[in-house]
């Protein structure tokens, strides 16, 4: 982390491009072995010109005004490189330039797409997605800290060197919540959201190039766990006295046996609970995070869990079908629960989601159709992400293969005459 800069101003002429022995002024700012010249505007004499003190030879009144100007202007310059220092602005040639000319209302940084963003796109986004958008621009704010030791980047500072680095810094990070560095596909979706305000700068023409050109971010398809069907029963069956921990358990086992997300079923109301039309309760909502309509055919233990809870008083004050609890505390429950039935696997509120895609669904040959459009997805694409083959599925269904190869053997059998059948073995 650099603390500390070298600026210098050099004022110059380029005498080869004199015209009638004359030529321009210019000054030349540096910063950390960074150049660029600016043009004062000014013509000298080339012969008048002291390369060495930088000014003009000689005491006459125009060699006295000329030089009191370049005295000026250099104050100027080093006002400017100040001013930016204290503000902890950005510490390049271009931005004293554009604070001399007076027009750093032009020059746009992060924290100004961050404030635009947030302010325009806020009102379109989920209330969880926003929250990720501002979690990934702290990170980005660290960063920027803790890499260039300054509070903000202009964006046409930000290259594809800055997205490299703040790839390394993401994936050295651990989260006060989270005992483990950021994985992979956590490190991914912050650089996708930065990508996403960046892309919204340039659209916007606030930046002419896309830093992001070279880059290639990509997500690992991760195995989506769920519970076996055992496993899902013990936690079921479990002799629970707390009532915390029954409640929970009963949050997550509705999930299992109907696939809605935590999110969702903490908005539901008796209002989403109608008579489908095979005269059956069903739950009709809408997904909060994609706006989708689910509608879920209720299984035997999800409206025995409603009929357990229907004269709740905690669930008639706040108009609920279940009661309501933080997604921390869930998932802080649930790893009591399960550490109760020994299952040694991370279980949390959305494993239950998995569970009726895989163990409850599919296993029990409910079409992969079906299932997406109860889990509320816009692509089958995605249920297939979640939708596994269990061991038991496979098991059974080469069992029923086998059958039916016996009975087609037995038959052929009969109709040769031979006697009792064989079996395949």
């Amino acid at each position: 982390m650099r603390t500390q800069s070298t600026f210098s101003v050099l004022f110059w002429i380029y005498s080869k491009r004199a015209k009638d022995n004359l030529t321009v002024i210019y000054a030349r700012i540096s910063i950390n072995g960074r150049r660029l010249n600016i043009s004062l505007k000014r013509k000298v004499d080339v012969s008048l010109w002291d390369p060495r003190k930088q000014k003009l030879k000689g005491n006459s009144q125009y060699a006295r005004e000329l030089n009191q100007f370049l005295d000026q202007e250099h104050s100027k310059l080093f006002q400017c490189y100040q001013d930016l220092r204290m503000e902890g602005g950005v510490l390049s040639p271009e931005t004293i330039k554009s604070r001399y000319f007076g027009d750093r209302k032009h020059l746009f940084s992060l924290e100004d797409i961050f404030e635009y963003h947030n302010n325009n796109m806020f009102s379109k986004l989920k209330y969880n997605t926003s929250r990720l958008y501002i979690i990934s621009q702290n990170y980005i704010r660290r960063f920027v800290q803790k890499e260039y030791g300054r509070k903000d980047l202009y964006l046409k500072e930000l290259d594809y060197s800055f997205v490299i680095k703040f790839e390394n810094y993401l994936r050295a990070v651990k989260p006060r919540h989270y005992c483990k560095n950021l994985q992979h596909n956590a490190v991914m979706k912050h650089i996708q959201r930065l990508r996403k305000m960046v892309t919204l700068a340039f659209h916007l023409e606030w930046v002419d190039r896309d830093p992001f050109v070279k880059f290639r971010p990509h997500l690992e398809q991760k195995e989506r766990g769920f519970l076996t069907l055992e496993e899902l029963e013990s936690i079921e069956n479990l002799e629970l006295k707390s009532p915390r921990l029954k409640k929970v358990r009963d949050l997550f086992i509705f999930s299992c046996y109907t696939g809605v997300s935590y999110g969702d079923l903490m908005l539901l109301t008796p209002q989403n609970l109608v008579i489908g039309i095979d005269k059956k309760f069903w739950i009709i909502t809408r997904r909060e995070k994609n706006g989708n309509q689910v509608k879920v055919p209720l299984l035997s233990k999800a409206i025995n869990l409603l009929e357990e809870y229907k004269d709740d008083k905690e669930c008639h004050i706040k108009n609920s079908l279940l009661p309501v609890r933080s997604n921390q505390k869930v998932n802080s429950y649930l790893k009591e629960i399960v550490e109760k039935c020994n299952i040694e696997k991370n279980v949390t509120f959305h494993l239950a989601r998995h569970t009726f895609a895989t163990t409850v669904a599919l296993t029990n040959g409910v079409p992969i159709e079906t299932v997406s459009k109860i889990l509320g997805h816009k692509k089958l694409s995605t249920t297939q992400i979640y939708a596994k083959v269990v061991e038991r599925k496979v098991s059974e269904d080469m069992e029923l293969l086998q059958q039916k190869l016996n009975k087609a053997v037995e038959q052929d059998d009969k109709e040769d005459g031979e006697g009792p059948a064989r079996k395949i073995n």
